[in-house]
């Protein structure tokens, strides 16, 4: 599921596009998840490219998912941001899935500051807070590497033992501590969705040990550390998953959360971008 040719192809549209306003390579990638395009607000001199504009590129179902590309300033560098993301129950494979990381690594960039809207598993976590990602469990049932190789984007058997760059955990770490804001550590195991999770998986994914859950992110890191991307990982905690006490967790109670939340994750990703 290596769309080589479907990626050239989206990588030249959006370069021709982006014109003279796309320097050699962005500073950083960042991919916006479900109620976090606020960020987008905090940039300068931006130039946005719909989806849609595209050849072969997927545009998100999901309302809350704003489908474009935004290329502009942000803490003095230049990023290149992907404003929503499509998910595998939305009907699109991996492929698709991933097919943002895999353009914007075509650009040029090397680092991937990734958010997604998440629930808590951990007890100790509270819905509005941040959790920086330190590993992840994919429980999706798929991978983006399937299929024929593609050399030029990375090996056969790449290795997954640091899949989040540990530098930059630190640096988020340490940025959150600057600005007052709590910034949790943990695992974030993805699932295919789009039903939110039962009492019982609740508790098997805490017994595997995830702190976090979420309908996204797992393939596109995969396929980012395929391609050599440093990456971090943020998740917005929208609500608290707690098996023996569960209540409903509306899509709308999950965007509006998200949307409060993502104020302190633009001031974080701010930081994190400016001393990169």
């Amino acid at each position: 599921m290596q769309n080589w040719e479907e990626v050239q192809l989206a990588v030249a549209a959006l370069r021709r596009r982006l014109g003279a306003a796309l320097p050699s390579r962005p500073d950083a990638a960042i991919i916006l998840g479900t109620g976090l395009s606020g960020l987008v607000e905090r940039m300068e001199d931006t130039v946005s490219v719909p989806y849609a504009d595209l050849p072969g590129f997927p545009v998100s179902t999901v309302a809350s998912h704003a489908g474009a590309f935004v290329l502009g300033r942000l803490g003095g560098r230049t990023v290149l941001v992907q404003q929503g993301r499509c998910h595998l129950y939305e009907g699109f494979g991996p492929d698709k899935v991933c097919m943002g990381v895999r353009v914007m690594a075509g650009l040029g960039a090397d680092t991937l500051i990734l958010t997604n809207a998440a629930g808590a598993l951990d007890p100790q976590f509270d819905a509005g807070g941040l959790m920086c990602i330190s590993d992840q469990i994919n429980f999706t049932g798929v991978s983006p590497l399937s299929g024929p190789n593609h050399e030029a984007w990375g090996e056969r058997f790449p290795d997954m033992s640091a899949i989040y760059d540990a530098g930059l955990r630190d640096l988020a770490c340490r940025c959150a501590l600057d600005l007052g804001i709590r910034l949790e550590r943990g695992v974030y195991i993805g699932v295919r969705g789009p039903q939110m999770e039962s009492p019982a998986e609740t508790r098997m994914f805490r017994q595997w040990g995830a702190d976090a859950v979420g309908m996204s992110s797992v393939l596109e890191v995969i396929a980012a550390r395929h391609m050599g991307l440093r990456v971090l990982g943020i998740s917005c905690l929208t609500n608290k998953n707690l098996p023996d006490c569960m209540r409903p967790a509306p899509l709308e109670e999950v965007i509006a959360v998200a949307g409060r939340a993502g104020k302190d994750l633009g001031r974080l990703v701010e930081a994190v971008v400016t001393k990169l």
